[in-house]
């Protein structure tokens, strides 16, 4: 448990650390409890929201929608990710923005010259003046507010890129006449300062490791390798992500939101939603780094309540029924024969691809029940791994008490909770993916000498799905 973390903010390993603490396991199921129950609360605001935008026969064809999108109802739903956590805080702003913005008019604080009462001539009854002042806004009011920038600060807590949606609510102030009066007045700034007060451990984190993680992120940025066409894309990834079916409404609605006369609620949340589609799509045409199509998905969230209002429109439409019911038997069926594969592992897949995939969902426990079969593996014991991406997959499946430390110049995380220099002069093994030919020459770089064991497997069953040298490296150099 650490205020940050280097490669996104700590809202995410706070709840799977946190539970795990509580519990005493990190079986999966644990693990990912937080976030099956934050996926919950989801719905229920999408529900609340989708009764907002398009009124209460939507909810339903909304929340159908938004389970059946894969980036959303498949990954979001239960993995431990980051998204969790971003896409419940997101919604809860969103719903406490719209609620703060359309408070009734009394809580303009500006007097309405035009609605006044005019008294009747000669009655003796005085004309209030114009320049009376008005009633302080309601306490409920502030509440909204303050509550919007808490839920941002909690969005923010969760992954950086949701400056994006709450810069979109900024945006939807200013290019609405109606709602512009909200920047003269100190409701915003206070919601502005509720969520930097929540956003304040991940400030105090950089500022005491160098600004590591902004700088890491920020860099996804820059590089200037341009690209016109990767905007199309990765448009067209997040089509994928979404679904197809799902993504081209969500475009019509968020261009009709954008520029057509529409309700206040659809419009601030189209305008929500744009600053994530657009900005990934735009930095992927110069930066060098690759973007993924998961990154834009806080966008396409905001959509949903418009989406259950079109679906709903055309839900006596037979392509409608065919689209969500073909959707939802292949989304059962593959989710059905990927978790009877891991389970099983029924399917040999090694007749299609070099190694088999089912190992990357699989969890390697026996990789440590063989390193402790063979005396190689005792508690409090550090391990060497040469990639960052292994090291997770490692780490989780030789358990609890045992330290790894990334052998490599990108360690992320690694870097800072177990860097090699706490380790120098000392032995230890170092587990690298088969085949290790290269792995095993740069592993020599890092030790006085090593010696090569025996390889340990990641089994399923009986069979073995990879194997993963094991090289006993001696005097871990400075």
């Amino acid at each position: 448990m650490q205020l940050g973390y280097f490669d996104h903010p700590p809202l995410a390993w706070w709840l799977s650390a946190g539970i795990a603490h509580l519990t005493g396991t990190e079986a999966p199921i644990v693990v990912r409890l937080p976030f099956v129950a934050l996926f919950v609360v989801s719905q229920l605001l999408i529900i609340w929201l989708t009764g907002r935008v398009a009124g209460r026969p939507a909810r339903v064809w909304a929340l159908i929608a938004f389970n059946l999108s894969p980036v959303f109802g498949v990954t979001t739903a239960d993995w431990v990710l980051p998204d969790g956590p971003l896409d419940t805080a997101l919604l809860g702003a969103a719903a406490c923005f719209l609620m703060a913005i359309t408070s009734p008019s009394r809580s303009a604080n500006v007097p309405d010259t035009q609605s006044a009462v005019m008294p009747e001539p000669d009655s003796g009854i005085r004309a209030p003046a114009a320049t009376q002042r008005a009633e302080p806004p309601p306490a409920g009011l502030w509440l909204w507010w303050i509550a919007t920038g808490l839920c941002a600060g909690l969005a923010l807590l969760s992954k950086y890129s949701a400056i994006l949606t709450i810069g979109g609510a900024f945006l939807f102030l200013l290019c609405d006449r109606n709602h512009r009066r909200w920047l003269t007045r100190p409701q915003p700034y206070i919601a502005i300062l509720a969520a930097a007060a929540v956003f304040a451990p991940v400030i105090l984190w950089n500022a005491e490791h160098h600004w590591a993680s902004f700088a890491f992120q920020g860099n996804r940025a820059v590089g200037m390798k341009l690209r016109p066409w990767m905007p199309a894309v990765v448009l067209a990834g997040e089509a994928l992500f979404v679904l197809p079916w799902v993504w081209a409404p969500m475009m019509a609605l968020l261009w009709r939101g954008l520029g057509r006369p529409v309700a206040p609620a659809e419009k601030a949340m189209a305008f929500l939603a744009i600053p994530p589609i657009a900005a990934f799509a735009l930095i992927s045409a110069w930066s060098s780094q690759r973007i993924l199509f998961h990154w834009a998905a806080p966008g396409y969230l905001m959509l949903f309540p418009a989406l259950g209002g079109f679906i709903h429109q055309w839900r006596d439409s037979p392509w409608t029924k065919h689209l969500i019911r073909g959707t939802a038997i292949v989304l059962l069926l593959a989710a059905t024969v990927a978790a009877t594969q891991i389970q099983f592992g029924w399917l040999n897949l090694t007749r299609i691809a070099k190694t088999d995939p089912t190992a990357e969902g699989l969890d390697w426990t026996s990789l440590g029940t063989d390193l402790r079969a063979r005396g190689l593996l005792r508690d409090g014991a550090t391990i060497g791994v040469l990639n960052w991406r292994d090291g997770g997959k490692i780490g989780y499946g030789l358990g609890r008490g045992i330290t790894v430390t990334c052998l490599c110049t990108d360690s992320r995380q690694f870097g800072l909770a177990a860097p090699p220099s706490a380790y120098a002069g000392q032995d230890m093994l170092v587990l690298i993916l088969e085949p290790a030919e290269h792995g095993t020459e740069e592993t020599t770089h890092w030790f006085q000498s090593i010696e090569a064991l025996p390889s340990a497997p990641v089994r399923l069953g009986g069979r073995v799905l990879r194997s993963v040298a094991v090289l006993q490296g001696r005097g871990l150099k400075p």
